[in-house]
């Protein structure tokens, strides 16, 4: 019983940091393909800009 609650404890105490792991940032997952429509990816500033209109 002492074993079992010891290692319950333990997976207890482990998995928020295993949860916060597996997040990243979004604006690092931006790419081209997730630019609104009207916007453009910039690769200088690696952010979506708004497409010129001539």
């Amino acid at each position: 019983m002492k074993i079992a609650l010891t290692l319950a404890a333990l997976a207890l105490s482990v998995s928020p940091a295993l949860a916060y792991a597996g997040c990243s940032d979004k604006a690092k997952d931006q790419t081209a393909s997730s630019c609104m429509p009207g916007t453009t990816w910039d690769a200088a500033t690696g952010t979506c800009a708004a497409t010129p209109s001539s």
